[in-house]
C-alpha cells in the first residue's frame, strides 16, 4: 500500500495557525499555544510513529538547528531531548526551490520540478504514515488530492485572524473536502487532538 500524507498542526479554535509571520519562532512557539509535558510526549509519540516527515523551507528553518542540538543540551527537559532525538534520526524531505541539501537524513526535492509531482511519487514509494509540516505545502497537496489525514491539535484560543489551516487555492475553487472522525483525545491544557480522515468518493 502507499504511504499516507498527515498533516498535523497546532490550530486556533476559530482555524487559524499564527497570526502574523514568525510567530513560531523559538521552541515555546506563541503564547496562545498550550503545550505541557503531556502534551509535548504525544507530540513525540506520534512524531516516532511516521516512517517519514516532509517539511518545507519555513517549517525547517524552524527545526534546524535547535532540535539536533536539543539532543545533548542539558538544559532541556528529557522530553524536548527525546524529541529532538526522533526528529534528527528520522528520514526527511525538503521542499525547497533554492536549496540542494540538507543535514540529518534529508533529501531535498522541488529545486529541479514540480515538487507535488514528487511528493506524489515519494508517497507512492513509502510505507506508513508521512508528516506533512506546513500549510503551503499541505495546501498544494491537498489541492492535488494527495492529503489522507488531518491531524489537528486544537488550543483553547480565539485568534480573530492570521494564516489559516490552509491557503487559498492558487486557481479556481476548492471543491467541498468530506471528513471522517478517526480520532478524539483531551489534555489538561484543554487542546483537543482530533484526527479527520479524508473520504474519497
Amino acid at each position: 500500500m502507499p504511504g499516507r500524507f498527515v498533516y498535523w498542526m497546532n490550530v486556533s479554535v476559530d482555524g487559524y495557525i499564527e497570526r502574523g509571520p514568525g510567530e513560531h519562532d523559538g521552541p515555546d512557539g506563541p503564547e496562545w499555544v498550550s503545550i505541557d509535558e503531556e502534551l509535548h510526549r504525544e507530540f513525540n509519540r506520534r512524531a516516532a510513529a511516521m516512517a517519514l516527515s516532509v517539511e518545507g523551507r519555513v517549517v525547517r528553518d524552524l527545526m534546524d538547528p535547535f532540535w539536533p542540538d536539543a539532543v545533548h543540551d542539558e538544559s532541556l527537559p528529557g522530553y524536548m531531548r527525546e524529541y529532538g532525538a526522533i526528529w534528527t534520526a528520522q528520514p526527511k524531505v525538503l521542499v525547497s526551490r533554492t536549496r540542494t541539501e540538507a543535514g540529518h537524513g534529508t533529501r531535498v526535492v522541488g529545486a529541479d520540478g514540480d515538487a507535488v509531482e514528487q511528493l506524489a511519487r515519494i508517497r507512492q514509494e513509502t510505507e506508513g504514515d508521512i508528516g506533512v509540516g506546513g500549510a503551503d505545502l499541505a495546501s498544494q497537496l491537498l489541492d492535488a488530492g494527495l492529503v489522507d489525514e488531518l491531524m489537528l491539535f486544537t488550543h483553547p484560543a480565539v485568534l480573530g485572524g492570521g494564516r489559516p489551516l490552509f491557503d487559498p487555492p492558487r486557481s479556481g475553487e476548492r471543491a467541498p473536502i468530506r471528513l471522517a472522525l478517526l480520532e478524539e483525545q483531551h489534555f489538561g491544557t484543554g487542546v483537543v487532538l482530533r484526527r479527520w480522515e479524508v473520504v474519497r468518493e
